[in-house]
């Protein structure tokens, strides 16, 4: 997959990304740093990048629909974690790949103890 890291995470997950074969760009490398999220939101459509973020404003899939996206995943982690906790967040979820397959066009929600996925697989 490939992935697209909101300014809000760390650019340390960049490389972390690339240690479990997958391509990722952080939105500061390609000057979306200060950018509204509906520009995130549109680049990463456009190039079929799965946005990764904390910003809780992207679980809205009213605004952000995950079917028009090749998914979104939120980091939820207290304001003013560590960016350590961040990455062992991000690490848990590219540890599960039968999990992270069934991302795109989804919302995934992925805190301490429970991944969520939006909307829920089909049985």
């Amino acid at each position: 997959m490939q992935f697209l890291i909101d300014a809000d995470l760390p650019r340390t997950l960049v490389s972390l990304f690339a240690s479990f074969g997958h391509d990722a760009i952080d939105v500061r490398d390609i000057g979306m740093g200060a950018s509204l999220d509906d520009a995130i939101a549109q680049y990463a459509a456009e190039h079929h990048l799965c946005l990764i973020t904390g910003d809780w404003g992207f679980a809205d899939i009213r605004t952000y629909p995950p079917e028009q996206l090749f998914g979104i995943i939120i980091i939820g982690l207290p304001d003013g974690a560590r960016g350590s906790q961040i990455i062992e967040l991000v690490e848990l979820l590219l540890n599960l790949p039968e999990i992270l397959a069934m991302v795109p066009g989804r919302l995934a929600i992925v805190e301490k103890g429970r991944i969520r996925l939006r909307p829920p697989a089909r049985e």
